[in-house]
Parts: C-alpha cells; structure tokens; sequence
C-alpha cells in the first residue's frame, strides 16, 4: 500500500512472502488455464458481428465511404486529386524511361493500381503510383532479360544491322508486367499469413541508404539521354561502375542539341521550383512546375523540329485509350522470383514507412498487413494491364497534403485525370524529347541526395547506424539494387548478432531502502556476500563462452571491492578448479579413513562386549560423527552413500576464508530464449560454482526459457526449480534470511527430504 510521510512524499510499502517458482506457478496456474481456455473460445467463435468486421478490415472503402464527411472533405480532395494528377503525367512518363519500357505505360501504372489502392487502402494520406526506385529495379529485368542485343537485325548492307524497338519493347512490356504481377502475389500472400512485420528488417538508416544508392543508378541510367548516346547496356555487379566508365568514353559522341535542351530544363526546373517554394505560403494551390516545363517543351520541340533537325530523341508514338488486360507470360516467372520479391518488400517498406508518419502526425491507424494486401492488389492486377510496379512518391504525397486532401478520395480524383489524359490528350505529347524527362527525374531526385547528410547526423547519435548507413550506399551501388538489398539487410542483422556478442556484463546492487537493484557503477552499493550477475543480451552460442568468462572476471573483480574481503586472491577459474580437485582427494580419502575409523570402533565394542560378557550392539540412532565416536555407534559410517555425499555439496559448510560470495544470483530478465549451448552454460555454471561451495540462483526467467531449460535436462534430482525467482529481490531476501547455519539448514533439509522422496 501507499502512504505519504512527513515531506508528503508516497512511500511503497509491501509485505508478501518470497516467491520461488514453485509457488508463483501454484498461484498462477488456474487463472493461466482459464485465460488460455477463453482466449481459444474466442478464437474459433464465429459470429456475425466478427465476419462483418472482418470483411470490412479487408475492404476498408465499405467502412469509411459511407460516413465520409462530404461538407468538411470535399474541396480539399478534389484540389489535392486534381493537382497530384497533373503531377502523375510527367512523373509517370519520365519513370516509364527508367523501367524501360514506352512512357504510356508510366500513365497506365498511374490509373489502374490507385484505383485499387482507394478500395482496399488504409492510409489517408499517401499517393502511391510510379517511383523512381521501383522503376530502376524494373528496369534492371527487362534490360538483363531482353537486351538490345537480341533485337538486332542484319540490315541489307554487309556491316549495317538495324535494332528492331517495336519488337524490344513489346517483350520488356511483356517482362515488366510479368515481374509486377509476381511481386503482387508475393505482396499479398504475406498479407495474408500477417507476415507484415517483414518490414521490420528494414531499419530507416537502411531505407534511406538504399533509397540514396537507388538514385545514383538513377541518375547514371539517364546520362545516356541527357547526352544523347547509347551505351552498352551492364548487368550484373559492377555494372553501374561500368556503365559510367561507357558513359566516359562516348562523352565525345555527345549530341549537343540534346544536351542543351537538358541543362536548360534543368536550369528552369530548379529555378521554377525555388521560385514556387518562395510564394508557397502566399499561393493556396502549388505551381505545377513539371507540367509547364513539358507542355513548353512540347511546343518548342513541335514548333523547331527537334527530332529531325538537331536529332532530338523524343517520346515517339502515345496510344489513345485503354488496353485490355493480358495474361502475365508463365514461362518468365521462374527467371525473376528473387526481383520480384525484392520489388514487393522494398515497394512496401517504402509505402509502409512514409504511411505510418503521415498516421502518427494526423492521428490515425494504419494496418501494415492490409497495406500488404492493398499492394499485393494493385500490383498484381495492374501486371494484367500492363503496368509496372508502384510504390508511393514523398513529392507527391506532401503536395496531396499540402493541397488539402484528407482521404483517399484524392487518390481516387488523381486516377480519373490520369484517365481523361490517356482519352483525350496523351498523343499531344508525342514531340515531348526525352532529355526533358531525364531533367525531371534529376530534379525531382535533389531530395535524395540531400540524405548524405545522414552520415554526419548519425556519427553523432549512432555510429553502428551509420555504418549500415555507408555499407548499404557502398553495397547498392556495386551491386545491383535487387542484390544490394539483399546484401544490406545481411550486414544489417549481422551488426544486431555482433552487438549481442559484446553486451554489457555487470554486477547490481540494491538502492537502500528499496527493491530495486541497480548496476554497482552507477551507485556503489553492493549486496555483502551475494554477487548479482546480469548480462545485457541474451545467452545463446555466440557469446556463452564470453558470459562464463565475463561472470569470471565479475566475481573476481567483485571481492576485490566487497568490503568483507581484505585480501587479492587468484582468479575465481583458477580458483574453482583448485576447489574441485581439493574434494576430489577429499573423497578418494574419505574411504580410507572410514575404514580404519570402523576398524578401530569395531575392535572397541568387541572388547567392550568382551569383558562384559555381551554381544556387540550396533544402533540405528543418526547422529553426528562426534557422537558415534562417542557412543560407539558406527550406523553413520556404515551406510554413508553417494546421495549423502550430494546433500552435503548442495549446502556446504560456509568458508570464512573463501574469496568467493557465499551466492550468485543471475538475473535472466535480458534472455529472452535460450539454445541447448546456453542451456549447458547455465549447468556448468551452476556446477563448477556448487563444487566450490557457491550457490547459484536465477531470476527472473520467462516461460520460454525456463522450458528450454527443461527440454534440455537442466533439472534433475539434485538441481530442482527451488533455485528459480520471480526477480532479484526475492532471491536476495531468500539468500540472507537468517545467519548462514540457517540458510544452510533450510537448504539441507530440502536437500534431504528431496533425497528421501526419490528413494
């Protein structure tokens, strides 16, 4: 209970008996079996209020649509569709070139997957759609798996041949489509099983590296339309440190009409951009700045023949209209399982990421498992129709937020501009160069680069973050972005595994006054003849070896400090073993003198008898050793057995010259599991410590470590639960109730009725 005291401060009082694991588990079994026993009434029960939430969980449009709050929504919405549609006409095209495929298919990946996302969508906020980094790993399989060389066709010169491109990008549609689709089944199969924690593997530091890598494959990949040259097309690893090196070398052939139209859109971009941020807080709506660039691009490209006269490459032919959808080629599925299944984690982590800040900031919940569905869904039926895999755009979400909109029903208005540019004004843009959207994508790419500075920030907070930081950027740029993720989420968890190998070891003692035990650094109050030893990480292979070595080091560092020790003794190993081979001759001994001790008294009560005139009488009395010498009762020594012999170790005799504590209490509450390595550990420690007269408890186990300790034999007749508590403080009360014959004796008399039982 509480109670304020004199200075009005509240002060815990508890009174409660110790609790060993024995008597917490009497307490909470029946209550345990009573929640399990609801808990699985609950499960398997199938109601109709349950289907119902449950479908709407799987539908969210059903749940939120009807009570959309038309009055306080609508303008903001259909401001902020409408501008973020505007944004998805040349975002889209410019992102189709990095996918490489034909920039009608970034309009197509722009209506069809948010128009999914708005049905079955749980985030407000976000606008998913074509991505600079999804589009870059598309890119990657259609140009490894249908490269320019296989569409090169002999022309009617001996040594001209002809690159058929209708040919070439019908078969990467073809491929892109399929690895979408794979990438969306793979989405929404992990959505299904609630495998949403996926996500977890990748850490910020990792997603903004890897995102920061993306953009200079990026980059590089559009060198080659902003000087308009061809080069050879690299896969594999190594191939952005190849490309360029191609780049390098065909600089000489540089288009210089196309270069000029790129540093001028680049020049006009960055300045309209800066210009917009400036009269931000005095215009409602922002400047569409990317539009206006491509619709005078246009123009001037129309207007001074670009493609003939200075040999401009523009976007060529836009179809009018929708297509039908087609069946993902089968016979390609096997050649991308591992890109599709990078395209699915890094598109969902990416979405995932920047849903759940929008959510915390505006107050809302976001499901990560229905996200997965939702694009798991819109990937997947988007592959039908040929479009690439999308994620969701930082630019574009912050003007969707900036504009006013509320809900997904901005998404939805953004689809039906999409439409209406693919109906009626998508083969205006035919003349559009491709310089230009090489321009955007530079510019629209600035916000990632800023993320270098990354590595100063985490210097200063972090330094094994920022080492994934710089191997991540290090590792995704030699390799592939596919292979790069891969690889930084291995040396991610790999900086997890050697940080549980070198955890903090440390020795608590009690704050006075209280139950609260606290590293002996930090407050110098240690526990007089008990050690408690506690390691920040859990036990398991890779560090047993060091948590015998540090709780070495612990003890004996530990009785140089401990005011009952005055003296420096040898290390407790060295120590231990000495201990260890002292009872063994001990025991090889005791036989021996045994035996001369019975001949001796044997001879006594014979001669007693003797002179007498009776016959020898041996009693059944246990008594000590003193009194049977005494007496002339040898029973004592006459059934001495081994079991004996283990009662005596489980509590010895107190040394009062022994440097050791008189008891280890290992604090567990950081084991969060245990392996059959950290199993023996914890045996031989409670062994080698027993041999030498220490004895050895633990605390505060969880359930699955204690069953682990019981799947490994740890327990058997002479080490039982009893040495188990429910936290520290409980097996410190137990170590010092009393003087020492009193602990000892509770010990020992557990020990013999434990014994007793077994026999």
């Amino acid at each position: 209970f509480y109670k304020a005291d004199h200075n009005d401060r509240l002060t815990l009082s508890l009174n409660r008996s110790i609790f060993g694991i024995f008597r917490l588990n009497k307490m909470l079994s029946c209550s345990s079996l009573c929640f399990i026993i609801f808990s699985f009434s609950l499960f398997i029960r199938c109601t109709g209020p349950r289907f119902k939430s449950c479908f709407l969980s799987f539908v969210p449009l059903l749940a939120w649509l009807p009570r959309y709050p038309f009055r306080e929504n609508a303008i903001g919405d259909l401001i902020s569709g409408i501008s973020v549609g505007i944004m998805h006409l040349p975002q889209g095209m410019a992102y189709a070139l990095l996918a490489a495929v034909p920039p009608v298919f970034g309009l197509y990946s722009s209506f069809y997957p948010i128009l999914i996302y708005f049905i079955f969508g749980t985030s407000k906020h976000i606008s998913v759609g074509t991505y600079a980094v999804m589009s870059v790993m598309i890119g990657s399989v259609t140009e490894r798996l249908a490269p320019d060389s296989d569409f090169v066709i002999p022309g009617n010169d001996t040594n001209s041949t002809t690159l058929d491109i209708v040919s070439r990008d019908a078969e990467r549609v073809k491929i892109a489509a399929t690895v979408t689709f794979l990438s969306g089944i793979f989405q929404l199969l992990l959505g299904l099983v609630r495998f949403g924690f996926v996500v977890t593997y990748l850490s910020e530091p990792l997603v903004r590296a890897y995102t920061t890598a993306a953009a200079i494959h990026v980059i590089v990949s559009q060198l080659k339309y902003s000087f308009g040259i061809n080069p050879q097309r690299y896969s594999g690893p190594l191939s952005l440190i190849y490309t360029v090196i191609e780049v390098c070398a065909l600089l000489g052939q540089t288009n210089i009409g196309t270069l000029v139209v790129s540093i001028v859109t680049i020049i006009g971009l960055v300045a309209a951009k800066e210009l917009s941020a400036l009269a931000a807080h005095k215009i409602p709506i922002p400047i569409p700045v990317e539009l206006i660039t491509i619709i005078i691009a246009t123009v001037v490209s129309w207007q001074m023949d670009l493609k003939t006269e200075y040999r401009v490459e523009v976007v060529g032919e836009i179809p009018s209209g929708l297509q039908a959808p087609v069946a993902p080629a089968v016979s390609l599925l096997g050649s991308m399982v591992g890109d599709a299944f990078a395209l699915a984690v890094v598109g969902y982590g990416i979405a995932i990421s920047l849903g759940r800040i929008f959510a915390l900031k505006y107050a809302y919940k976001v499901d990560s498992n229905q996200e997965l569905i939702a694009l798991g869904l819109s990937n997947s039926i988007g592959g039908l129709f040929n479009c690439f895999a999308i994620s969701c755009s930082m630019s574009r979400s912050m003007v969707q937020v900036s504009t006013g909109g509320k809900s997904q029903v901005a998404g939805a208005i953004s689809a039906v501009v999409i439409l209406v540019i693919l109906l009626k004004i998508g083969e205006l843009f035919e003349e559009l160069p491709k310089a230009v959207l090489a321009a955007i994508i530079y510019v629209n790419l600035q916000g990632m680069m800023k993320q270098f500075g990354d590595i100063c920030s985490l210097w200063r907070t972090n330094k094994v973050d920022m080492v994934v930081w710089v191997m991540t950027l290090i590792l995704t740029v030699l390799f592939n972005p596919d292979m790069g993720l891969a690889a930084s989420i291995a040396f991610s968890i790999l900086t997890v595994v050697f940080r549980t190998q070198l955890p903090k070891y440390s020795i608590l003692g009690q704050v006075p006054g209280t139950d609260i035990y606290k590293p002996v650094e930090d407050y110098n109050q240690e526990t007089p003849g008990i050690m408690i030893f506690r390691s920040s990480a859990t036990l398991y292979f890779a560090n047993a070896e060091m948590y015998i070595d540090a709780l070495y080091e612990k003890v004996d560092t530990h009785k140089h400090h401990t005011h009952i020790y005055s003296q420096a003794y040898p290390f407790t190993h060295n120590y231990i073993k000495k201990k260890k081979r002292k009872l063994q001759r001990k025991q090889r001994k005791r036989p021996r003198k045994e035996l001369k001790k019975l001949l001796k008294l044997l001879r006594f009560s014979a001669v007693s008898a003797f002179n007498q005139g009776e016959e020898p009488q041996f009693s059944d009395t246990d008594e000590s050793g003193e009194e049977a010498e005494a007496n002339g009762d040898v029973h004592k020594l006459s059934v001495k057995e081994p079991k004996d012999v283990a009662a005596v170790e489980a509590g010895p005799d107190p040394d009062t010259d022994t440097p050791l504590p008189r008891a280890i209490i290992l604090d567990l509450s950081p084991v969060n599991f245990l392996d059959t390595v950290g199993v023996k550990t914890l045996r031989n420690i409670y062994k080698d410590y027993g041999e030498a007269g220490v004895q050895v408890y633990l605390c505060d186990c969880q359930r699955g470590v204690v069953e682990s300790m019981e799947k490994g034999d740890f327990f058997n007749e002479k080490v039982t639960k009893s040495i188990l508590f429910s936290s520290v403080h409980d097996a410190v009360l137990y170590c010092q109730q009393g003087n020492s014959k009193e602990v000892q004796y509770i010990v020992m008399s557990y020990t013999h009725t434990r014994i007793s039982e077994v026999s």
